[in-house]
């Protein structure tokens, strides 16, 4: 798996401040992506263990709310295998942590991953240029959904 950015103390991407890893891979290629770097897998920096430390020192930190995973899509089929893990492992180490995920794919089509079991929150569908709209908390685009996992509910 390769990746763009960790972003520490971030704001705009799932509740309180978290740090966010932006993952190389996205075949969903949508019109108006603000993150079209981050498109091609063979992008970016390769994610190992050192990437891996940092996300974790991050975390230890006791104003981070937790990780989120995002890009590109981190369920990109090159992706997944290695953000199960992660996830996994995250949630091993920081249990009271929260793990929220972006995700081009509809919920309907991903709730049976594996990966599931370690989120707290899936915001899901492309992003749709004619649905823009900049008063919506953690989306883009009115179609996009944010998910309670553990709960399966739809979050408006």
């Amino acid at each position: 798996m390769r990746y763009h950015n960790i972003t520490t103390d971030d704001m705009k991407n799932g509740d309180g401040l978290r740090v966010v890893l932006w993952v190389s891979g996205c075949r969903h290629h949508c019109e108006g992506c603000q993150n079209r770097v981050t498109w091609n897998p063979e992008d970016g920096l390769l994610f190992d263990a050192d990437a891996k430390e940092e996300i974790f020192h991050e975390l230890e930190k006791s104003h981070i709310s937790g990780l989120t995973l995002s890009g590109g899509d981190p369920l990109f089929p090159d992706n997944i295998s290695e953000i199960t893990e992660l996830a996994k492992e995250v949630k091993e180490r920081f249990p009271d942590k929260t793990i929220w995920l972006y995700t081009g794919d509809n919920w309907e089509d991903v709730k049976s991953l594996p990966v599931m079991q370690y989120v707290d929150i899936v915001i899901d569908g492309m992003f749709k240029k004619e649905l823009l709209n900049t008063q919506l908390h953690w989306r883009g685009s009115s179609n996009q959904r944010i998910i309670d996992v553990k709960k399966n509910i739809i979050l408006e």
